[in-house]
């Protein structure tokens, strides 16, 4: 993605419209459209249109972050390396908040907001890297010597990422769906109205937190004296 494309994503307007009506769809039509009476979830299943999601747009916006830590690497350009952290920070925001929304549905489906399952453990572990990546990158006064080592951080922390979440829960026992040789929950407990809601939740919190992100690019922007228009 070239430089001029980046910028006029940040001051395009019709992504950030499209999330307004999907998150309003989603946050209405969660709420109040009917799901599965399904044993032990009942009612909590409807938690699956924000916890799930924002673990995809987390993943999705991570993604974002270590493609842009590796254009930073190959053109040495600050820009790239503002939007990787940035990006990076809305998705550990992304994991708190997945983090959170499962505590609350374990303590109601598990009996206990945190019971040492393989996949919060991991997913606690993933997090705590990702917050080392952003201590470290305020440790570091020198502004290119920062990019460059943040940069290859950022490039190993994805790559440990996929391990931690969607691995090392696969080899043990797991109370959690799609771990421990459980079947994912989309397989068998979503129905097609809930199907409506899901998908769009997804574009939803992916696109949101991209927009967070792009407000705290064109913060730093302002802050370097970068110009969007340039």
């Amino acid at each position: 993605m070239s430089q001029s494309l980046t910028n006029r994503l940040l001051l395009a307007k019709w992504w950030k419209i499209v999330a307004i009506v999907l998150m309003c769809y989603t946050l209405t039509a969660g709420l109040l459209m009917p799901v599965p009476k399904l044993d032990i979830l009942n009612e909590t299943i409807r938690n699956a249109y924000f916890h799930v999601p924002m673990w995809f747009g987390m993943m999705l916006i991570l993604l974002m972050s270590l493609i842009y830590s590796i254009k930073y690497l190959r053109t040495g350009n600050l820009r790239y390396d503002y939007v990787a952290i940035e990006a990076a920070k809305v998705g550990v925001l992304y994991g708190l908040l997945g983090l959170t929304t499962g505590m609350i549905w374990a303590k109601f489906t598990w009996g206990a907001a945190w019971n040492g399952d393989p996949k919060q453990n991991m997913a606690a572990i993933a997090m705590l890297m990702y917050l080392a990546y952003i201590v470290l990158r305020g440790s570091i006064t020198d502004q290119d010597r920062r990019a460059k080592v943040s940069s290859v951080y950022n490039i190993f922390a994805f790559v440990a990422l996929f391990p931690l979440l969607y691995i090392v829960p696969r080899l043990t026992d797991s109370l959690h769906p799609s771990s421990g040789g459980n079947q994912g929950f989309v397989a068998y407990d979503m129905d097609g109205w809930m199907r409506l809601v899901f998908y769009p939740a997804i574009i939803a919190w992916t696109f949101l937190g991209l927009w967070v992100a792009s407000l705290n690019v064109r913060a730093t922007y302002i802050e370097e004296g970068i110009s969007l228009e340039s």
